[in-house]
């Protein structure tokens, strides 16, 4: 008598998106740069990654930004990377952003809102990340968080999630978004919270290397078919991982 013990031995699979491979548009008020198709860059082989439609790198000069315009059925997060973006939405929420927070709207239904530069001289930069949810027609709505005082220096920072009473804000989507610094030499394994899902990490500033790949600043890796993985800072570093499902909702 014997007993068969079988183990699914999963395969990893990956993206490398370097930086200088982005699509690009530089419209005077706003240089920007998009992981993905957007507006009027198309790439058939950069739809998107699973459930993440969206990842756009902009820069809003002084005194400029994006005035009001609808979006629907999507959760919309923004992290600005320097300077303060000012926000006002058809929900009655006026207030500003700037490094160390992140914001988030449910388009859902659909919601109107626009986005400046709250400086009239320096440019803000900030990420703009637009995620597939998985349910359409929900109740608009908007969520702000300070997350500079909550940092964990050479720690994975949990700044949105699927569930209200986790750390961060919630999101319509099976999804989490962490932020993490390291200084350089550090290694941590990042272990993905839902079967099935795959994780983009994009490197904001510094050196990292997953596996044998070398990621540059601004670079995108997507890797999925994993349990988890190892990210380390070949130099210090800032690193947003975004972990979506892979397979989307008919």
């Amino acid at each position: 008598m014997y007993v068969c013990i079988r183990y699914l031995i999963l395969e990893m699979k990956t993206v490398y998106h370097k930086a200088n491979s982005r699509g690009y548009a530089n419209h005077g008020w706003l240089v920007t740069h998009h992981s993905f198709s957007f507006a009027g860059y198309y790439n058939s082989e950069r739809v998107n990654f699973g459930a993440l439609r969206v990842l756009n790198d902009d820069a809003v000069k002084g005194g400029s930004g994006f005035s009001a315009h609808p979006h629907y059925d999507m959760e919309i997060i923004s992290i600005p990377l320097s300077g303060t973006l000012q926000h006002a939405d058809n929900m009655g929420n006026r207030g500003t952003i700037a490094k160390g927070e992140v914001q988030v709207m449910s388009a859902g239904t659909g919601i109107t809102h626009s986005e400046k530069n709250a400086d009239n001289r320096e440019e803000v930069k900030f990420l703009q990340i637009w995620i597939i949810p998985r349910e359409q027609g929900v109740k608009p709505r908007y969520g702000q968080l300070t997350i500079s005082s909550q940092a964990k220096p050479n720690d994975f920072q949990q700044i949105v999630s699927p569930n209200k009473k986790e750390e961060g804000l919630w999101i319509h989507q099976d999804a989490w978004l962490h932020i993490a610094n390291f200084d350089k030499g550090v290694s941590k394994e990042y272990k993905v919270k839902k079967a099935g899902n795959g994780v983009y990490v994009f490197v904001i500033e510094g050196k990292a290397k997953i596996g044998t790949q070398i990621l540059d600043r601004r670079d995108g890796f997507g890797i999925y078919d994993i349990d988890s993985f190892t990210i380390s800072a070949e130099e210090k570093g800032e690193f947003l991982l975004i972990e979506v499902p892979m397979v989307l909702p008919e």
